[in-house]
């Protein structure tokens, strides 16, 4: 079998496996994203992911052959998921709703893209022989993106993210590293020319330089990632986004005739009504146990009750909606403090001259018995802030 042959059936039998696009490189990366990766990770723009900056892990990332003893090629494959049906214009409007990332809207690609991968990964040993090979999904030490550049799957966009012509950025990317040679493709052209509208539009100002995310300011990180209590600065800036966050890529022009529901995993990946603009009081209502079996296959499940609680607050703090005062109210107790001090903060946000009483009365009841100092400073600050409306 030619070499170009080889690599048409391997790209059948990807699609097979519900990989829309697939394409091959060497196990190397170009040196501007190694140098890119230094500066980011020296200026400690990775936030509390201490795991990024640790040294083993950034050489890995530099020098992809460490990731497998003698691995010749790296099979660079992408997974199609649905992009949001409504703009983020429309989403702001709705003031009772929050709005979740739109690959988590359907069951967690994680476990989904790892299981077809080893699929993949299996019929290539009977194609090309017994070989070693690695299979990685999103959670290994891999500078995945540069990688899909070289072998030519899409360029790196100015958000960081892949963008394919037809595509745009709507996928989900996943990597087999085998010792297999297999020729690889041409490397991917840049064609984001002069444009800065994912740099312009990102609300909190992430998108520092073209190709450089702060992510102790980006809406992802802060949703999902970071574990703590959200600075107040960018509290008011992240709306009514409580999972991640698709704003550089709704407004990329490239998703903008993006080839849309072809290819998408039907079973898997299509959108759950529920997490589509999901409804913020009902989330506010889960206990451990709703929690765990309402997001059990979802990768919301990932930032635990507590987290996504948090981040329900913040956006039920910024919607004006003085309706949410009783649940909030409701949770200004609750056994965790990140979602009793986000709490308070909502509600020094949303009472009127109807209910900043009760809501004073109960925000200096809470204080009387909280322990936690970051609690505690939160209900202080919110006390302050509704006395001076009164």
């Amino acid at each position: 079998m030619g070499a170009d042959e080889l690599k048409t059936v391997i790209r059948e039998r990807a699609q097979a496996f519900g990989f829309s696009l697939c394409h091959v490189t060497r196990p190397e990366v170009d040196q501007k994203h190694v140098d890119a990766l230094q500066q980011w990770s020296d200026e400690g723009l990775q936030g509390d992911m201490g795991w990024m900056a640790e040294a083993v892990r950034l050489e890995r990332r530099k020098n992809p052959a460490t990731m497998l003893d003698g691995v010749k090629s790296v099979i660079s494959v992408a997974m199609l998921y649905t992009p949001p049906d409504y703009s983020q214009a429309e989403a702001d409007s709705r003031k009772s709703s929050g709005v979740i990332t739109a690959y988590a809207h359907g069951d967690d690609y994680h476990e989904i893209m790892k299981k077809r991968l080893k699929g993949l990964a299996a019929e290539l040993d009977v194609m090309l022989g017994k070989h070693d090979q690695r299979v990685f999904v999103d959670t290994a030490p891999v500078l995945e993106h540069a990688l899909a550049e070289r072998a030519g799957l899409g360029w790196q966009g100015k958000h960081t993210l892949t963008i394919h012509k037809q595509h745009g950025s709507w996928f989900l990317l996943g990597e087999i590293f085998t010792t297999a040679e297999i020729e690889p493709d041409q490397r991917a052209d840049n064609h984001c020319g002069s444009c800065s509208a994912c740099i312009d539009l990102c609300p909190t100002q992430a998108i520092i330089a073209p190709y450089v995310v702060d992510a102790r300011r980006c809406i992802s990180y802060l949703t999902i990632e970071f574990d703590g209590f959200i600075p107040d600065a960018l509290r008011t800036l992240m709306g009514n986004r409580i999972y991640g966050c698709d704003d550089c890529q709704l407004v990329c022009p490239w998703n903008g005739h993006a080839a849309k529901g072809e290819g998408i995993d039907v079973d898997y990946l299509m959108p759950k009504g529920e997490n589509n603009l999901a409804d913020l009081a009902s989330l506010l209502l889960l206990d451990e146990e709703a929690f765990r079996i309402r997001f059990r296959r979802s990768p919301i499940k990932r930032t635990k009750r507590r987290g996504l609680l948090r981040n329900v607050c913040i956006a039920m703090g910024n919607s004006g909606v003085a309706a949410f005062v009783p649940g909030l109210l409701n949770v200004l107790n609750d056994q965790e403090s990140l979602i009793r001090g986000h709490a308070a903060w909502a509600l020094a946000r949303l009472c009127d001259q109807q209910s900043c009483e009760m809501v004073l009365s109960a925000l200096r009841l809470q204080l009387e018995k909280e322990s936690d100092p970051a609690v505690m400073q939160e209900l202080t600050s919110a006390i302050k802030d509704i006395k001076e409306l009164l």
